[in-house]
This record gives structure tokens, sequence and C-alpha cells, in this order.
């Protein structure tokens, strides 16, 4: 059974991880979330969170982080080994546990098909 810790090996922390990963600009996004991705060896998903102060104040913010983070970690196990950073779109009311972990599974699948090699015919 897999177990749903938020280990420090699951995080990006580092600016320039966090670089690493825009520079690829690979990135998927719908009403909820724009989710970047980027290739890793490491065999699991990492995730970063950005969060501007355009989403509020410091307690709003918090919110959203927790929240984004509590998505991700009930969703590791479904992810591919991608690096990700997860920034909350603006507007509309904070979304559910439930919306986000069923948008970030479907933003996944799509940022991962960005990097899978392209058959020629």
């Amino acid at each position: 059974m897999p177990t749903f810790t938020f280990p420090q090996s699951r995080r990006l922390k580092t600016p320039a991880e966090f670089q690493r990963v825009y520079d690829r600009k690979k990135s998927a996004s719908d009403a909820l979330l724009v989710l970047y991705g980027c290739e890793s060896e490491l065999g699991h998903p990492r995730v970063g969170l950005s969060v501007s102060k355009k989403v509020g104040n410091a307690v709003v913010r918090g919110r959203y982080k927790r929240l984004y983070r509590e998505a991700f970690r009930h969703t590791q196990h479904e992810l591919p080994s991608l690096d990700f950073i997860m920034i909350p779109k603006l507007g509309g009311p904070e979304p559910t546990l439930e919306e986000l972990k069923a948008s970030l599974l479907k933003l996944s699948q799509q940022v991962a098909r960005r990097f899978a090699p392209r058959a020629t015919p």
C-alpha cells in the first residue's frame, strides 16, 4: 500500500530547481491551476508552489499552499515522474480538494505527453 507522506525529497526547494522547470516551457492549465513540468531522473514526482500576492494576504496564500500540497500528496502515486510547479489561477471561489486532485491528474498527463517522443510517419 502506498504511503501518502510528503517528505522533503518530494519538494522543489531551490531557486535553481524552479528555474530549471520554468526554462523547459512545458505547461498546461485549466480554470483552477497552471502546471509547469520538467523531466526528472529521480523516479518520483516532485512539486513546488508559486502563489502570488495577487491571490491575497499571507493567510489566504498559506491556505492555498496547504490545499495544493494536499492535492499533490493524495495524487503523487498516480502522477508521472516529473518535477512540477503549481500556480493557482485567480478568480472565482477557492477550489475544493477533489476539484484540485482531478485537475492535477488531468494536467500532469497533458504535460507528460509533451515530453513523450513523437512517432514520425
